[in-house]
């Protein structure tokens, strides 16, 4: 997954897991993991690439990988294949790990892993509004059947609060200009419902720069979905709960792929005793990885260790 976003060449129809070696090294292998883990978490499930190769990677009939996601989409996506049975998916947050293993009558997991961010399937989806290069309903939700769509949020807060909500979580210098033409809009009646009427806003109020790799609307859709999601909260809540969920010893693997998550994920794991951090800074996709996945580019990647 990836908070990066694609130029519609990118869009796959199959999502590449990010940093997959990475991953399955610190949850797996004997040099990290003294005994083989037994019961791990995908928080992140998405397309199941982390999962099947933690599958494959960890032997044992009484293996469990527990699969969370928030996406009805995945579910459904889910249902209709066939997997391995030592997995199980089950829609719902990741901050819902814990009521995730009391149907199995768990207390504790080896190892989560977390990938935060989004999918190519998602970024494809006309429909959810995640990729400002395909125009469609100004949605953002990672769950359609729950919260309200970033257009009913930006018609439910005033130009400060999206303002503020622009610059704290996308850091976009351009904020006041870029809340202002929307409220502007919804007093014309002709409030934003759909991306292109976002991202025009946001051509003309961001500036030009000089690192066109950078489109003028990218900080604005990156703040609007973590608004809308609720992302960072969840992650905050996570961080502060997930060590009970932990086994002593269990891994916690969490990629990021912007400023803000991975700043809360360095906090935590810093400032809680009872992790052990064993990436003292966090580690980034090889240049391979890069030149055959884009949206690996911004990905950092951290570990702690329950005491």
């Amino acid at each position: 997954m990836s908070n990066e976003e694609a130029e519609p060449s990118e869009i796959d129809t199959c999502h590449v897991s990010v940093m997959p070696d990475e991953v399955v090294y610190w949850v797996a292998n004997p040099e990290v993991a003294q005994t083989p883990p037994k019961v791990v978490i995908d928080g992140t499930y998405g397309g199941g690439g982390h999962s099947r190769l933690l599958l494959e990677a960890i032997e044992g009939a009484d293996v469990r990988v527990i699969g969370l996601d928030r996406d009805p989409a995945v579910s459904a996506r889910v249902e209709s294949e066939t997997h391995d049975p030592r997995l199980t998916v089950f829609l719902a947050s990741y901050e819902q790990a814990a009521k995730a293993l009391e149907q199995f009558d768990l207390t504790s997991a080896d190892a989560m892993v977390l990938d935060l961010g989004l999918s190519s399937d998602q970024l494809a989806d006309r429909n959810r509004g995640f990729s400002y290069t395909v125009d469609g309903p100004l949605d953002l939700r990672f769950d359609p059947e729950n919260g309200v769509p970033a257009s009913r949020w930006l018609a439910q807060h005033d130009e400060k609060q999206i303002a503020d909500a622009i610059y704290q979580y996308g850091e976009e210098r351009f904020s006041r200009r870029i809340a202002r033409a929307i409220v502007a809009k919804q007093r014309e009646r002709q409030p934003i419902s759909t991306v292109n009427e976002l991202v025009e806003i946001c051509r003309r109020c961001v500036p030009r720069s000089r690192n066109h790799d950078i489109h003028p609307a990218t900080r604005t859709f990156q703040a609007l979905r973590i608004a809308v999601n609720d992302e960072l909260g969840i992650l905050e809540r996570t961080l502060r709960d997930a060590p009970d969920w932990m086994s002593p010893g269990g891994r916690m693997v969490i990629i990021s792929f912007h400023s803000l998550e991975d700043r809360i994920v360095k906090n935590a794991f810093r400032d809680d005793d009872r992790w052990e951090v064993l990436t003292k800074k966090p580690l980034r996709p090889t240049e391979s990885e890069v030149a055959h996945n884009a949206r690996s580019r911004s990905a950092k990647l951290r570990v702690a260790r329950r005491r």
